[in-house]
């Protein structure tokens, strides 16, 4: 699991290979297997193939052009009526579903939407999510078209016993 960690690196480029409705399966049931504040489970997932929804999505920000090459961009949401907690809940959910992806051999990119609302809002007209419900991420996934070595960036300074 450790060597899995750090196997796991931010992948924007994909092969033109698809993804397939299994893989995606195990990507949203590791996801769901995260913890949950008060077991709320206070996630939704969007899952988009469609090409020009794709795209559309790849406009949502400076950094977010990979969703168009992706086969799969799955968007992490959490309803804030179901819990407080919907951003960490959805965030520990998002890291178990990149490290799925890597031990699937797929590549993914986790793609910042909260805490700007002009991003969410733009999601959220794309996909119609509804109102009570936020917009974490956007997680663009396939086969990787790029290699990138294992990697820490564990920094002792950062480090602290007892006290600060």
């Amino acid at each position: 699991m450790l060597d899995l960690m750090k196997q796991r690196r931010s992948i924007r480029q994909y092969t033109k290979q698809d993804v397939s409705e299994e893989q995606v399966r195990q990507l949203l049931e590791a996801a769901m297997s995260a913890p949950s504040g008060s077991a709320r489970d206070p996630w939704h997932f969007v899952i988009v193939r469609d090409a020009a929804t794709r795209e559309k999505l790849s406009a949502t920000h400076t950094f977010s052009d990979m969703c168009a090459g992706a086969p799969v961009v799955i968007a992490v949401c959490g309803d804030e009526k179901v819990s407080d907690h919907w951003i960490s809940d959805g965030a520990a959910a998002t890291e178990n579903l990149l490290l799925a992806a890597t031990a699937l051999g797929l590549g993914a990119v986790w793609v910042g939407i909260y805490p700007r609302a002009e991003r969410e809002a733009h999601v959220r007209q794309v996909l119609s999510i509804p109102t009570n419900v936020r917009i974490l991420c956007l997680i663009p996934v396939g086969h990787p078209g790029e290699e990138k070595p294992p990697r820490t960036r564990y920094n002792p300074d950062k480090v602290h016993a007892e006290k600060f």
